[in-house]
């Protein structure tokens, strides 16, 4: 035995027929799926992430289009376009890519089985093939656990979610907003999937690392099913990964944690012959991790003050009350029929003015307020006359003369801002 794991001689001479289909099946898909899927290799990019163009987390789709919105509309019927802008990991398109890889690994599934049938075992190939997908999915793990680590993947809940009536809400901006709510909550989240991450680009801890994965990804799949958050391929995909990973463990953690007997030192293939080589392939999927690690760390402190609790905010950040509101010198009274006069206003992203309708809705539109103006495209503009807390819009609304008066609102005044901690308490406390 070498130092570093086995000798591919180690292994059983002939691997099960099933087995070697379906490895050779793995090998294609999964190889396939992590080198073309978004942001998996771009994990790897480090610290060189921020100087990449826009769009090159998802070039290799883009690329793919061509080839993938001919297979949806020849073989299966569907006319699906890409939308790299999204946000969506779940658009039918790619749902078309999913099937021509599924399509594609079968025939070449099908095709090496017939032209290499004699082989009985790719000891070697699997080594490399299991080195590859734990970094794979180490660098999503580093990816989105500093994303929660440093919490801007759901950041705390936008003012206008404070005035925004519950039912108004979608299933996913409510786990977004109940799990930004608790910064140490979803920081202990991002720490469990660093945690798996950096244990999954070191050999010897490797296994663990898959094992604490299965957990998180687990997690994180069941979220996005039943809050029908829009990235479910993805996170099945690391839930396969890690649960691969485990394979050839299975039987080990069964007779350990299962069972309790004793299994002795895990046996890894060996990726070279030479044990010199094998402790370098180490040392430098390590650095790799660490590569990866920092890179991870930047993005999410540049994220963090760009669009996180870190950002420089409007001056006149807060949410305002509406007191008058007036359109050409007639006072427009607050019914909710109105269709015209404002609840509230709310300053919260820069360039940005979110307005309440006094049907609760809210209305976002750029908007600028240097110079002492306010001005929103395609709706008006209006001089700004502010004394503390009290506001005074006077401008040209929808083209009529319009003034508006507003009074800032404490945000202490709601509870999700207001209730805090509590170590005893007599009863539930619902609001």
């Amino acid at each position: 035995m070498e130092p570093d794991g086995v000798r591919p001689d180690d292994e059983p001479r002939t691997w099960r027929l099933g087995t070697r289909i379906a490895f050779r099946f793995c090998v294609v898909y999964f190889g396939l799926f992590c080198l073309t899927f978004a942001q998996i290799s771009f994990a790897f990019a480090g610290v060189l992430a921020g100087l990449l163009p826009d769009g090159a987390v998802i070039w290799q789709q883009v690329a793919l289009q061509p080839f993938t919105g001919w297979f949806g509309r020849e073989v299966l019927g569907v006319d699906a376009v890409l939308a790299p802008g999204s946000g969506s990991g779940d658009q039918a398109a790619i749902w078309v890519y999913v099937a021509c890889l599924l399509t594609v690994a079968v025939l070449v599934t099908v095709a090496w089985s017939v032209l290499d049938r004699r082989r009985g075992q790719y000891p070697r190939l699997a080594a490399w093939f299991t080195v590859f997908l734990r970094l794979c999915l180490g660098g999503q793990m580093l990816f989105y656990g500093f994303a929660k680590l440093i919490p801007t993947q759901m950041p705390s809940p936008p003012l206008a979610a404070l005035i925004d009536p519950f039912g108004n809400l979608s299933p996913m901006a409510v786990l977004w907003l109940q799990v930004g709510t608790s910064h140490p909550y979803e920081m202990a989240l991002g720490a469990v999937e660093v945690l798996a991450g950096a244990l999954l680009f070191v050999p010897k801890t490797a296994t663990l690392g898959a094992l604490v994965s299965l957990a998180g990804t687990g997690q994180i799949f069941l979220l996005n099913m039943t809050y029908d958050v829009p990235v479910k391929i993805l996170s099945f995909h690391l839930v396969l990964i890690s649960a691969l990973l485990l394979v050839p463990n299975a039987r080990r953690l069964v007779d350990a944690v299962v069972l309790g007997r004793g299994v002795g030192q895990e046996r890894r293939p060996a990726l070279f012959d030479s044990p010199r080589r094998n402790r370098l392939a180490a040392v430098g999927q390590a650095l790799l991790g660490v590569w990866v690690l920092i890179g991870c760390v930047a993005l999410s402190l540049q994220t963090w003050h760009q669009f996180g609790g870190g950002r420089t905010k409007p001056d006149l950040y807060g949410i305002w009350q509406v007191a008058e509101f007036s359109v050409d010198g007639t006072p427009r009274p607050p019914l909710l029929t109105d269709d015209i006069r404002w609840q509230r206003v709310v300053f919260d992203q820069p360039g940005v003015l979110t307005y309440q309708l006094m049907n609760g809705d809210l209305v976002d539109v750029a908007a600028d307020t240097t110079g002492g103006a306010l001005a929103v495209p395609d709706g008006g503009s209006f001089t700004i006359d502010r004394a503390g807390d009290d506001l005074r819009l006077v401008g040209r609304w929808k083209d009529e003369p319009t003034t508006v008066v507003l009074e800032r609102q404490p945000l202490e005044d709601f509870t999700l801002r207001n209730r805090g901690f509590h170590w005893v308490q007599e009863a539930p406390f619902f609001g």
